[in-house]
């Protein structure tokens, strides 16, 4: 698997050979996302947050690899969500979930069916449904204590223990999420390098894909582009906006041999941390630019395939 270190500049990456883009599993495959340099620690108002280029970005190329039709959400809750401080707690897993009912069908997932080739149609939706099956709670290897810091292998294991045999549907079309607690670390760069990544791996000898997304509240000014969010958890509403990127590079590059520009960059990458023009301030003044299953987000923005030329959007309609 390819593992693309990423600058403190935002959306710049070292650049990488094909041959380690189209190598299949190991530790060189895992994308991660890269950190926000351009995070507004102030919500100032009346100041938006960083819009992006209404100009088409250099071109994406399709490899060949599969891509998902219709993704499933799955979420394990790694660590302990039902702390005081405000954003680990029932009311940030629900805001989480709310955004895993919401975002498929949404004009902004839909721009995911323009990176349809003809044996993958993409559909624009997504799969979720909160309960038994499709998120677990887990606190460690017992149920009293866990570890604060994790590796990549360390995902992988958690992944791996929490599919099946009651747990969380086995699913080759899901998209399984770490979900860490702001107490826990990801040592390869969480908060430094990365805000969350995704892959795909041989997990109880079927190749599946998962993703670590960690809460942002243990590095605001990395990982959120502001410290008040309209949903009032700037930590939770900050790893949201890192989940949409994750799910929509799942999708359309699953096992990261599908669609990628020349740098080894995938859709959600070329239009990291940028929020478009069109961004309206929520009653707390916090800005968002999309509104589903009635709640206000900021979510960064993705790829519009339109012939040959690929652009950054918020939807078909709106840069």
């Amino acid at each position: 698997m390819k593992k693309i270190l990423v600058f403190l500049t935002v959306t710049i990456l070292l650049a990488v050979s094909f041959l380690n883009v189209f190598a299949q599993h190991g530790e060189i495959n895992k994308v991660p996302h890269g950190i926000n340099s351009n995070s507004n620690s102030p919500n100032w108002p009346g100041f938006a947050l960083t819009t992006g280029s209404t100009r088409k970005v250099t071109a994406m190329n399709y490899y060949g690899g599969p891509l998902i039709t219709t993704p499933t959400i799955y979420l394990i809750w790694y660590g302990n969500w039902a702390q005081s401080n405000g954003s680990d707690n029932a009311n940030g897993q629900q805001i989480i979930r709310d955004w895993a009912a919401g975002i498929g069908g949404t004009p902004y997932y839909q721009l995911n069916k323009s990176l349809s080739v003809s044996a993958y149609t993409i559909s624009g939706n997504v799969n979720f449904v909160a309960g038994a099956g499709h998120e677990i709670n887990d606190t460690g290897t017992t149920s009293t204590s866990y570890s604060k810091s994790l590796t990549d292998a360390n995902i992988t294991t958690i992944v791996g223990r929490n599919i099946g045999s009651g747990k969380l549907n086995d699913d080759p079309n899901g998209v399984y999420f770490v979900v860490t607690s702001s107490d826990v670390n990801e040592t390869s760069g969480f908060c430094t390098q990365y805000c969350g990544w995704h892959t795909s791996d041989v997990i109880n000898g079927t190749n599946r894909r998962y993703s670590f997304v960690g809460n942002a509240n243990r590095c605001l000014s990395a990982c959120a582009a502001q410290s008040k969010s309209p949903n009032g958890n700037a930590g939770v509403d900050g790893a949201v906006s890192v989940l949409s990127h994750e799910l929509e590079e799942a999708n359309t590059d699953p096992d990261i041999n599908a669609w990628l520009d020349s740098r080894g960059a995938e859709n959600a990458d070329k239009c990291a941390w940028t929020f478009g023009h069109h961004q309206l301030q929520a009653a707390n003044g916090s800005w968002y630019n999309m509104t589903f299953n009635n709640r206000q987000w900021l979510i960064q923005r993705n790829i519009l395939k339109s012939g040959g030329s690929f652009f950054c959007m918020v939807d078909s309609l709106t840069n």
